[in-house]
Protein backbone atom coordinates (compact mmCIF):
# COMPACT_ATOMS: atom_id res chain seq x y z
CA UNK A 1 0.00 0.00 0.00
CA UNK A 2 1.40 3.37 -0.73
CA UNK A 3 0.19 6.69 0.35
CA UNK A 4 0.61 9.80 -1.98
CA UNK A 5 0.13 12.81 0.20
CA UNK A 6 1.03 16.00 -0.19
CA UNK A 7 3.05 18.75 1.61
CA UNK A 8 -0.20 19.85 3.42
CA UNK A 9 -1.51 16.39 4.20
CA UNK A 10 2.16 15.25 5.53
CA UNK A 11 2.13 18.43 7.85
CA UNK A 12 -1.47 17.51 9.33
CA UNK A 13 -0.44 14.37 10.49
CA UNK A 14 2.54 15.27 11.89
CA UNK A 15 0.75 17.67 14.16
CA UNK A 16 -1.54 15.21 14.76
CA UNK A 17 1.57 12.89 16.75
CA UNK A 18 1.21 10.63 13.29
CA UNK A 19 3.78 9.35 11.83
CA UNK A 20 3.88 8.23 8.28
CA UNK A 21 6.65 5.74 6.48
CA UNK A 22 7.31 6.17 2.96
CA UNK A 23 9.47 5.04 0.49
CA UNK A 24 12.26 7.13 -0.27
CA UNK A 25 12.02 9.29 -3.66
CA UNK A 26 14.20 8.52 -6.35
CA UNK A 27 15.66 11.74 -7.58
CA UNK A 28 15.21 12.68 -10.85
CA UNK A 29 18.42 12.42 -12.92
CA UNK A 30 20.12 15.44 -13.74
CA UNK A 31 19.81 17.33 -16.97
CA UNK A 32 22.68 15.89 -19.28
CA UNK A 33 25.24 18.55 -20.52
CA UNK A 34 24.28 21.32 -23.78
CA UNK A 35 26.48 19.47 -26.00
CA UNK A 36 25.69 16.00 -25.20
CA UNK A 37 22.05 16.84 -25.72
CA UNK A 38 22.50 18.50 -29.21
CA UNK A 39 25.13 15.21 -30.21
CA UNK A 40 22.19 13.16 -29.14
CA UNK A 41 19.79 14.95 -31.24
CA UNK A 42 21.35 14.94 -33.99
CA UNK A 43 22.20 11.39 -33.77
CA UNK A 44 18.45 10.35 -33.10
CA UNK A 45 17.31 12.79 -36.52
CA UNK A 46 20.20 11.47 -38.66
CA UNK A 47 19.51 10.26 -42.44
CA UNK A 48 20.10 6.70 -43.37
CA UNK A 49 23.28 6.17 -44.93
CA UNK A 50 23.09 6.91 -48.98
CA UNK A 51 24.39 4.51 -51.80
CA UNK A 52 27.85 5.28 -53.14
CA UNK A 53 26.66 6.80 -55.95
CA UNK A 54 24.10 9.35 -54.06
CA UNK A 55 27.04 10.01 -51.22
CA UNK A 56 29.75 11.16 -53.73
CA UNK A 57 27.29 12.92 -55.55
CA UNK A 58 26.18 15.00 -52.30
CA UNK A 59 30.12 15.66 -51.57
CA UNK A 60 30.63 17.09 -55.07
CA UNK A 61 27.57 19.20 -54.18
CA UNK A 62 29.18 20.31 -51.30
CA UNK A 63 32.45 21.07 -52.60
CA UNK A 64 31.31 22.10 -55.90
CA UNK A 65 30.98 26.26 -56.09
CA UNK A 66 27.07 27.32 -56.88
CA UNK A 67 26.63 29.80 -59.58
CA UNK A 68 23.87 32.75 -59.13
CA UNK A 69 21.38 31.55 -61.66
CA UNK A 70 21.97 27.69 -60.16
CA UNK A 71 21.37 28.95 -56.59
CA UNK A 72 17.95 31.06 -58.09
CA UNK A 73 16.47 27.84 -59.26
CA UNK A 74 14.34 26.22 -57.09
CA UNK A 75 14.86 22.92 -55.46
CA UNK A 76 13.21 20.15 -57.84
CA UNK A 77 12.91 22.53 -60.98
CA UNK A 78 15.10 21.34 -63.85
CA UNK A 79 16.69 24.34 -65.41
CA UNK A 80 16.01 25.38 -68.85
CA UNK A 81 18.84 23.99 -71.02
CA UNK A 82 20.26 27.22 -73.39
CA UNK A 83 20.78 26.32 -76.68
CA UNK A 84 24.54 27.14 -77.66
CA UNK A 85 25.62 30.37 -79.13
CA UNK A 86 26.86 30.18 -82.99
CA UNK A 87 30.42 30.64 -83.33
CA UNK A 88 32.08 32.92 -85.22
CA UNK A 89 30.83 36.38 -86.57
CA UNK A 90 30.71 35.61 -90.62
CA UNK A 91 28.01 36.22 -92.92
CA UNK A 92 26.35 33.07 -94.46
CA UNK A 93 26.94 31.74 -97.08
CA UNK A 94 24.74 33.09 -100.13
CA UNK A 95 24.22 32.98 -104.15
CA UNK A 96 23.52 36.41 -105.71
CA UNK A 97 20.62 35.99 -108.55
CA UNK A 98 21.26 37.97 -111.73
CA UNK A 99 19.33 41.71 -111.26
CA UNK A 100 15.93 42.17 -112.80
CA UNK A 101 14.01 45.48 -113.91
CA UNK A 102 11.02 45.59 -111.31
CA UNK A 103 9.28 48.55 -113.68
CA UNK A 104 10.27 47.70 -117.34
CA UNK A 105 7.67 48.88 -118.77
CA UNK A 106 7.53 53.03 -117.15
CA UNK A 107 8.07 55.31 -119.49
CA UNK A 108 11.27 57.47 -118.85
CA UNK A 109 9.59 60.73 -120.09
CA UNK A 110 7.64 60.50 -117.26
CA UNK A 111 9.85 59.59 -114.60
CA UNK A 112 9.76 62.04 -111.45
CA UNK A 113 12.82 64.13 -111.25
CA UNK A 114 14.53 63.55 -107.59
CA UNK A 115 14.81 60.09 -108.31
CA UNK A 116 18.59 59.98 -110.09
CA UNK A 117 19.53 57.61 -112.86
CA UNK A 118 18.68 54.38 -111.08
CA UNK A 119 17.99 52.47 -107.95
CA UNK A 120 19.45 48.97 -106.86
CA UNK A 121 17.48 46.74 -104.17
CA UNK A 122 18.98 44.32 -102.47
CA UNK A 123 16.92 41.78 -100.51
CA UNK A 124 16.77 38.28 -99.03
CA UNK A 125 13.78 35.90 -97.83
CA UNK A 126 11.91 36.77 -101.93
CA UNK A 127 11.33 34.43 -104.74
CA UNK A 128 13.85 35.00 -107.92
CA UNK A 129 11.00 34.16 -110.38
CA UNK A 130 8.31 36.34 -108.91
CA UNK A 131 10.05 38.53 -106.78
CA UNK A 132 6.62 40.81 -105.69
CA UNK A 133 4.50 37.98 -104.88
CA UNK A 134 2.86 37.14 -101.88
CA UNK A 135 3.16 39.05 -99.28
CA UNK A 136 6.62 40.11 -98.60
CA UNK A 137 6.41 40.99 -101.99
CA UNK A 138 3.23 42.84 -102.63
CA UNK A 139 4.65 44.57 -99.10
CA UNK A 140 8.21 45.70 -101.14
CA UNK A 141 6.30 46.92 -104.12
CA UNK A 142 3.77 49.37 -101.68
CA UNK A 143 7.25 50.34 -100.37
CA UNK A 144 8.65 51.40 -103.57
CA UNK A 145 5.66 53.05 -105.19
CA UNK A 146 5.10 55.17 -101.97
CA UNK A 147 8.66 56.26 -103.01
CA UNK A 148 7.09 56.80 -106.67
CA UNK A 149 9.47 54.07 -108.30
CA UNK A 150 7.36 52.59 -109.81
CA UNK A 151 7.56 55.44 -112.35
CA UNK A 152 11.20 54.65 -112.63
CA UNK A 153 12.12 51.99 -115.24
CA UNK A 154 15.88 51.46 -114.01
CA UNK A 155 15.01 49.69 -110.61
CA UNK A 156 16.60 46.73 -110.38
CA UNK A 157 15.90 43.85 -107.65
CA UNK A 158 19.38 41.69 -106.90
CA UNK A 159 17.88 38.92 -104.51
CA UNK A 160 20.22 36.78 -102.21
CA UNK A 161 19.46 33.25 -101.47
CA UNK A 162 20.44 30.74 -99.25
CA UNK A 163 21.86 27.56 -101.39
CA UNK A 164 21.02 24.09 -100.57
CA UNK A 165 23.40 22.55 -98.05
CA UNK A 166 25.34 20.25 -101.34
CA UNK A 167 25.54 23.79 -103.03
CA UNK A 168 26.86 25.95 -99.81
CA UNK A 169 30.51 25.49 -100.95
CA UNK A 170 29.65 27.07 -104.28
CA UNK A 171 28.31 30.42 -102.91
CA UNK A 172 30.07 33.13 -104.26
CA UNK A 173 31.43 36.21 -102.72
CA UNK A 174 28.20 38.56 -102.50
CA UNK A 175 30.27 41.77 -101.73
CA UNK A 176 32.80 40.93 -104.81
CA UNK A 177 29.56 40.07 -106.88
CA UNK A 178 27.53 43.07 -106.18
CA UNK A 179 30.25 46.06 -106.58
CA UNK A 180 30.55 44.27 -109.98
CA UNK A 181 26.41 44.89 -110.53
CA UNK A 182 27.03 48.59 -109.00
CA UNK A 183 29.97 49.12 -111.61
CA UNK A 184 28.02 47.88 -114.77
CA UNK A 185 24.42 49.61 -113.85
CA UNK A 186 25.74 52.84 -111.67
CA UNK A 187 22.42 53.39 -109.99
CA UNK A 188 22.19 56.39 -107.73
CA UNK A 189 21.43 54.62 -104.55
CA UNK A 190 21.57 51.04 -103.31
CA UNK A 191 18.53 49.97 -100.84
CA UNK A 192 20.28 46.75 -98.90
CA UNK A 193 16.88 45.27 -97.32
CA UNK A 194 17.43 42.70 -93.72
CA UNK A 195 19.85 42.06 -91.56
CA UNK A 196 21.34 38.80 -93.89
CA UNK A 197 20.92 40.77 -97.19
CA UNK A 198 23.37 43.89 -95.69
CA UNK A 199 25.90 41.26 -93.33
CA UNK A 200 26.31 39.62 -97.18
CA UNK A 201 26.24 42.77 -98.77
CA UNK A 202 28.94 45.27 -96.66
CA UNK A 203 30.93 41.67 -95.01
CA UNK A 204 29.57 43.89 -91.70
CA UNK A 205 28.78 41.88 -88.52
CA UNK A 206 27.39 44.96 -86.63
CA UNK A 207 23.53 44.69 -85.40
CA UNK A 208 20.74 45.72 -87.57
CA UNK A 209 20.48 48.70 -85.96
CA UNK A 210 24.40 49.98 -85.87
CA UNK A 211 24.13 49.66 -90.04
CA UNK A 212 20.91 51.56 -90.08
CA UNK A 213 22.51 54.59 -88.85
CA UNK A 214 25.33 54.78 -91.29
CA UNK A 215 25.49 55.68 -94.85
CA UNK A 216 27.27 53.19 -97.00
CA UNK A 217 29.23 53.01 -99.99
CA UNK A 218 29.59 50.09 -102.71
CA UNK A 219 31.78 50.32 -105.17
CA UNK A 220 31.55 54.01 -105.17
CA UNK A 221 27.73 54.17 -104.94
CA UNK A 222 26.25 55.11 -101.31
CA UNK A 223 24.31 52.68 -99.57
CA UNK A 224 21.21 52.35 -96.91
CA UNK A 225 20.34 49.85 -94.57
CA UNK A 226 16.66 48.83 -93.74
CA UNK A 227 14.45 46.16 -92.44
CA UNK A 228 13.28 43.73 -95.50
CA UNK A 229 9.82 43.23 -95.84
CA UNK A 230 9.21 39.57 -94.41
CA UNK A 231 10.41 41.23 -90.99
CA UNK A 232 7.67 43.94 -91.54
CA UNK A 233 5.28 41.90 -91.98
CA UNK A 234 5.84 40.08 -88.56
CA UNK A 235 7.33 43.31 -86.58
CA UNK A 236 4.77 45.94 -88.16
CA UNK A 237 5.73 48.40 -85.51
CA UNK A 238 8.89 49.08 -87.42
CA UNK A 239 7.56 49.74 -90.59
CA UNK A 240 7.53 53.61 -89.50
CA UNK A 241 11.18 53.40 -88.78
CA UNK A 242 11.45 51.94 -92.48
CA UNK A 243 9.75 54.68 -94.31
CA UNK A 244 11.88 56.65 -92.31
CA UNK A 245 15.02 54.98 -93.88
CA UNK A 246 13.51 55.08 -97.50
CA UNK A 247 12.69 58.79 -96.79
CA UNK A 248 16.36 59.54 -95.85
CA UNK A 249 17.71 57.44 -99.11
CA UNK A 250 15.28 59.60 -101.14
CA UNK A 251 16.70 63.12 -99.89
CA UNK A 252 20.48 62.25 -100.39
CA UNK A 253 19.41 61.15 -104.09
CA UNK A 254 17.51 64.51 -104.14
CA UNK A 255 20.64 66.08 -102.69
CA UNK A 256 23.22 64.83 -104.92
CA UNK A 257 23.72 66.80 -108.25
CA UNK A 258 22.99 64.61 -111.21
CA UNK A 259 25.95 63.67 -113.85
CA UNK A 260 26.17 65.09 -116.83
Amino acid sequence: MSLHLDARQRAMLQEMGVTVWAPAETPAPAPPPVADAVRSQQTATAPAAHPPAMAAADAGSRTAPHTARERAIPPGVAPAVQPPMPQGGSAPALILHAPQALYPAADPAQTPAGLGAGWLVVAESLSPTEPLAGEAGRLLDNMLRAMRLHLHPRVFLAILERPPASAAAAAANVTAALEEVVATLHPAMVLVLGHVAARATLARTEPLGRLRAELHQLAGCPAIVTYDPAFLLRAQGNKAAAWADLCRALALVQATPASP
